[in-house]
């Protein structure tokens, strides 16, 4: 039982035991920043060690150094080999988001490629993140992966991916899709040049240019119509063909061998189909849909190309020569940060998770090591192939 004197009243919560008397102790005041207690009976001093504090400190450090743009010797204040050795565990702390339930109004989603292979999948809704998945390219199950837990949003704002459309029939098959009008202006660029060389290029230049000026179901209406007049007067032109066997020079790389001829303004073609293919789906002018007035749809992604890949692009860039499983770390540590305070664990419940996955890899390590492998080389088990195994009756004899 423990000694307590008269007059003090214990509480486990705040109170320490003294290692001599087992008596309660008392603060006492700090020294370098550590707080001491004094035993209230034989009047020892002593520290208390807290490893839960110690550990969220450190991963706070370490998050705060990711996130900025100090090396670790500036943020240290040392040559930064310390804080290296403190927080090189937190490399092996997974961030992830709970699942809240939350029903968005939009949400808009984009890829960021860290190199060849490695693809996050991001989706947010009011500027921060709510899902990430890491995947090779950007194909449908990876989207599925990404979507499935999330509720059915009204409008889903995009880039235009063909995995994306493919999982979002399966997934949300009545969901409405918002098309980037940016990424079609780039579209429209990359085929056309900034300075295009026909007439007919030049004024569909201008018409995808027009898209983000547009605010108004009749300036839509009317930028629709310009855009079937441009196809009227310039159809002849799109279907204008090249044959191989009237082609001096080495073949274009679209050309299929399998066809003798191809279109002789292909770009041109390319960049009209890039706009056309969106408006016949409906995906042009979704933030526009009387259904929607209100709720501020958004018409490009630049909310999640501006903040958050533009941000994780930073990153990199300022703690460059990270390896490639540091880096995915350190793009889940950012998307983690830009998250929703409510959908994000704190982070002792993120050490204790980590710890008790670790725990889990240690158990099962050292069962598979215990388990033999292979047949049994040597054994003391009575077995019939030696002649050694239990008989009964008088062996030997017949009758």
């Amino acid at each position: 039982m423990d000694v307590v004197p008269i007059g003090v009243t214990l509480n486990r919560k705040n109170t320490h035991l003294c290692s001599i008397c087992q008596s309660p102790q008392k603060k006492n005041g700090k020294r370098n920043g550590k707080q001491r207690w004094r035993c209230t009976n034989c009047n020892a001093s002593t520290t208390h060690n807290r490893p839960d504090v110690t550990a969220r400190n450190q991963l706070s450090s370490f998050i705060t150094w990711l996130m900025g743009k100090l090396t670790q010797a500036e943020h240290a204040g040392g040559t930064g080999r310390t804080f290296r050795h403190q927080t090189k565990w937190c490399w092996n702390v997974h961030p992830y988001l709970n699942r809240t339930g939350e029903v968005f109004d939009e949400i808009q989603v984009d890829g960021i490629y860290l190199r060849k292979g490695w693809c996050l999948l991001i989706a947010i809704a009011h500027g921060k993140v709510i899902s990430w998945q890491w995947c090779d390219h950007e194909k449908a199950a990876a989207w599925t992966a990404l979507l499935q837990h999330l509720p059915e949003p009204r409008v889903i704002v995009t880039d235009g991916g063909s995995g994306l459309m493919k999982a979002l029939k399966t997934l949300w098959p009545e969901v409405k899709v918002q098309r980037c009008l940016v990424h079609i202006q780039r579209n429209v660029r990359t085929y056309l040049t900034l300075n295009p060389r026909l007439a007919a290029g030049k004024s569909l230049r201008r018409l995808s240019l027009e898209l983000t000026r547009i605010r108004t179901r009749e300036a839509a209406a009317e930028w629709m119509a310009a855009f079937a007049n441009w196809h009227a007067e310039n159809r002849e032109l799109l279907n204008e063909r090249t044959y191989a066997a009237h082609w001096a020079g080495p073949l274009p790389k679209w050309h299929r061998k399998s066809r003798p001829w191809w279109y002789t303004h292909e770009r041109l073609r390319k960049a009209y189909e890039s706009m056309n293919k969106a408006m016949k789906r409906g995906h042009l002018f979704t933030y526009l849909d009387p259904d929607l007035e209100g709720l501020g749809i958004s018409a490009t992604t630049n909310m999640i190309e501006g903040a958050i890949n533009s941000g994780i692009r930073e990153m990199i860039r300022n703690h460059r020569g990270m390896p490639i499983e540091h880096r995915r770390r350190a793009c889940e540590w950012f998307c983690w940060t830009h998250s929703q305070k409510s959908s994000r664990p704190t982070l002792p419940t993120l050490i204790k998770a980590t710890k008790a996955f670790e725990q889990r890899q240690l158990e099962a390590a050292v069962q598979a090591a215990e388990e033999p492998l292979g047949p049994e080389l040597y054994g003391t088990a009575a077995v019939a192939e030696e002649g050694l195994y239990s008989r009964a009756g008088w062996a030997g004899r017949t009758y």
